[in-house]
């Protein structure tokens, strides 16, 4: 039997899978790798150590499964997205990669917004300029390590860095190249007025091509280390978020999903992307020919509650694994709407739909009558309002989103689902597997550039929905009501934030 073997190399480690011809998870193993921080604002991890757990973890799959080699029919991707690996001709790493949470290049997006306007890079790009993507990453080494950056042949994804190492070829794919602020999302190419804004030369990018595309075998010299047969496919794969994209069924026009997990989004498919006048949502290419993903991230979903379970959780409930299901259960005596409390859930500044790095989290209207259940409920809720904006901002530009695919483990809990689809107003459609999904979309994007599956529809019958909450009309206007509140405390609030931030106590 064929299998599909595909890593997804996260943030916090590499998790290799397999998948059969039928579309089963066949097994599946994770390895962890280090981030370093060597200064505040800085996030660099060893190229050189994903290569060598993503070596690991092949052999160790095989071994633990008795698959041979023989039997893999190709090897795909999934990657962290927006950083840079520079790699030399040789597609050995040449310093360690600088990952997305980065955010050192401030000076560079500064320097970069003097030359080209922020509103022309968010309508070629679907992104605004920042020091989160690619761009302004690669040009903080052209500055401050010019002889590095001299000898470095191309800047690439995580992803990409592996499959160089696999084939000797240089590419990306489009979903990895709109998180890097250079990419055309209309024309699908390297954007020639960005570069020549940031003077930087197209040849220190890689290739441009669809994410289905065998990019070539593996080479002789790197076979052994990973227990594979020289000469098998490699599959360009995608970055984690497109890969998510595709694990949730979000692959043709109009299906849309959200993830919920340490932080949270909403993205639908469209043949374009949206361009929202205040720049508050923003669009990636996605791994599905001819698609785009138009979404908006909010900073802390599952990780408000988790500050909710370490300072207001009972003390004694913390030493049980149980936790989060205590708290559940005390939040569900809760009314909706928390007895009128309010939470802006905005721990660590927020992304979509403020971004605002000075904004902060909020209880508004507490009172001596209210309980640590109406506190705990009001997180849940602060989420799933701050997740509303941006719904409703996605279904002003692209069309009416009747329901919601969901994935992350946020979502297994039925409390913050039912929360979640009365504030939307309309299903959430919970699916069968809800941490897989990346992984899962990884091996799609490889059995179909490997012949193995029919085509990306394949994944709504790999990852089918488990359950349906419907939204309860009795919720509805109380809801509403309590989103225009929310929203509007938070433009109330803003003065205040931005004085809080330039008083400097914070550090």
């Amino acid at each position: 039997m064929p299998y599909i073997l595909a890593h997804d190399l996260g943030t916090t480690g590499d998790k290799a899978t397999l998948y059969d011809e039928a579309g089963r998870l066949a097994a599946s193993l994770s390895y962890t790798y280090a981030t370093d921080f060597p200064r505040t604002g800085w996030a660099e991890q060893s190229a050189e150590e994903w290569w060598g757990v993503v070596c690991t973890a092949t052999r160790d799959l095989l071994a633990t499964t008795g698959v041979t080699g023989a039997q893999i029919a190709c090897i795909t991707f999934s990657g962290q997205m927006q950083g840079v690996v520079a790699l030399g001709a040789n597609a050995r790493p040449l310093r360690p990669a600088i990952i997305w949470m980065d955010s050192r290049a401030t000076v560079q997006v500064r320097e970069l917004e003097a030359r080209i306007s922020v509103q022309d890079v968010y309508r070629i790009t679907g992104h605004r300029l920042s020091a989160a993507y690619s761009l302004a990453k690669i040009l903080w080494i052209r500055d401050n390590e010019p002889e590095l950056f001299a000898r470095t042949h191309k800047f690439v994804c995580a992803k990409d860095a592996i499959i160089a190492r696999l084939t000797g070829e240089f590419v990306t794919d489009p979903s990895d190249a709109s998180g890097m602020n250079l990419y055309d999302l209309k024309t699908g190419e390297w954007s020639a007025p960005i570069l020549e804004a940031a003077g930087l030369d197209r040849a220190k990018l890689p290739q441009i091509l669809y994410s289905i595309f065998n990019v070539g075998g593996i080479r002789d010299d790197v076979a052994a280390q990973l227990g594979l047969l020289a000469g098998t496919p490699v599959v360009l794969g995608g970055g984690d978020g497109a890969c998510a994209s595709v694990g949730a069924g979000s692959v043709r026009e109009g299906v849309a999903y959200s993830y919920v997990g340490t932080s949270a989004w909403i993205a639908t498919a469209a043949r374009e992307p949206v361009i929202d006048a205040t720049m508050r949502v923003f669009t990636f290419g996605h791994v599905v020919p001819d698609l785009v993903i138009p979404m908006g991230t909010m900073q802390t979903a599952g990780a408000a509650y988790q500050w909710a379970r370490d300072q207001l959780a009972d003390p004694q409930i913390l030493q049980d694994g149980k936790a989060f299901e205590l708290m559940n259960i005390l939040a569900e005596a809760a009314p909706p709407g928390a007895n009128d409390l309010l939470f802006l859930p905005y721990l660590a500044g927020e992304r979509a739909p403020r971004w605002n790095p000075d904004a902060r989290a909020n209880f508004i209207g507490l009172t001596i009558r209210h309980t640590r259940a109406d506190m705990l409920r009001a997180v849940l809720e602060g989420v799933a309002y701050n997740m509303r904006l941006i719904l409703d901002i996605l279904n002003a530009q692209s069309g009416a989103i009747d329901s919601i695919r969901v994935i992350g483990g946020g979502s297994s809990a039925r409390l913050w689902a039912q929360i979640m689809a009365d504030v939307y107003g309309i299903p959430l459609q919970r699916l069968v597997r809800l941490e897989e999904a990346t992984s899962m979309g990884a091996a799609v994007i490889g059995g179909v550039g490997c012949g193995m599956y029919p085509g990306f529809e394949v994944a709504l019958t790999m990852n089918p929905i488990a359950e349906t909450v419907v939204p309860e009309p009795a919720n509805r206007e109380l809801y509403n009501r309590m989103v225009r509140i929310f929203d509007r405390s938070y433009a109330a609030l803003e003065p205040i934030f931005a004085d809080l931030a330039r008083t400097g106590n914070a550090e």
